[in-house]
């Protein structure tokens, strides 16, 4: 079994699918992301704009805003989750580790500056044209036909560009951003193996409190919890390299 690096999520959102408003304020978000490290998260990542289909859009400027601050008062590796150009030129002015972007670097325009940089790049495979997730029907094959192809396509560009493989992470996406239909997660959850030999590239996985796995239940309740770690222990299992997660301490101790 891999050891996985964990990555703590901190959204300073106020409408995130499982904790929308509980860090928006920089203060809590702040003390959020010092309790991750604590727990013992190799990389804090920090959101400004939700990904959650009824969420409001974020401009760049207040997404900034929001996550300046944090950013400042923390001394760990640390992610940006963004989709806007202008959010992730930030991010790279500000040498953070990571830059996710859930549209998998979509616009070319930044791949001088992706080149540039020293960030590892989380290129994210997503059924959705827009930068929220959807609540549309997609088959298993649809999806892995998607992945496939994606993945071909945008790593090339992204290696064309100039930016080295060794900076790259795929992650195949889970929950909305594949299918309402939870069918598909659960496939590629199983197929992490064949996924990582296909591109040879490091895989994450965030499955942490997605509605496909909670049944109904709360996102912060004790069954959502138990089945967030069952899936990133059986991801972690099949080979997934990083753990996109809110619950660092539960993990963490499963996996010592």
């Amino acid at each position: 079994m891999t050891t996985p690096k964990l990555v703590g999520i901190v959204n300073i959102t106020g409408d995130s699918f499982s904790d929308g408003g509980k860090f928006l304020e920089a203060g809590a978000a702040i003390a959020q992301a010092k309790h991750l490290i604590a727990e013992g998260t190799d990389v804090v990542e920090l959101s400004g704009a939700s990904s959650n289909p009824r969420s409001a859009r974020i401009s760049a400027t207040e997404q900034i805003a929001r996550m300046t601050p944090v950013l400042d008062a923390l001394e760990a590796p640390l992610s940006i989750d963004a989709t806007d150009i202008d959010v992730q030129r930030w991010a790279l002015s500000k040498d953070v580790a990571y830059l996710n972007d859930i549209k998998g670097f979509p616009d070319a325009s930044l791949y001088p500056e992706l080149t540039k940089s020293n960030a590892k790049l989380v290129v994210m495979h997503a059924m959705m044209d827009g930068d929220k997730a959807s609540r549309a029907a997609h088959t298993t094959q649809q999806v892995f036909d998607s992945i496939y192809s994606f993945f071909t396509t945008r790593l090339q560009q992204l290696e064309a560009a100039g930016v080295s493989r060794e900076r790259l992470i795929i992650d195949p996406g889970m929950g909305f951003f594949l299918s309402s239909d939870p069918a598909p997660s659960f496939a590629v959850l199983s197929r992490i193996k064949e996924l990582k030999e296909r591109f040879g590239l490091p895989l994450m996985v965030s499955v942490s409190r997605k509605s496909f796995l909670r049944g109904g239940a709360a996102p912060d309740s004790p069954q959502t919890a138990a089945r967030t770690l069952e899936v990133e222990l059986d991801a972690v299992k099949n080979g997934a390299d990083y753990i996109r997660t809110h619950d660092v301490r539960q993990l963490k101790t499963a996996l010592s």
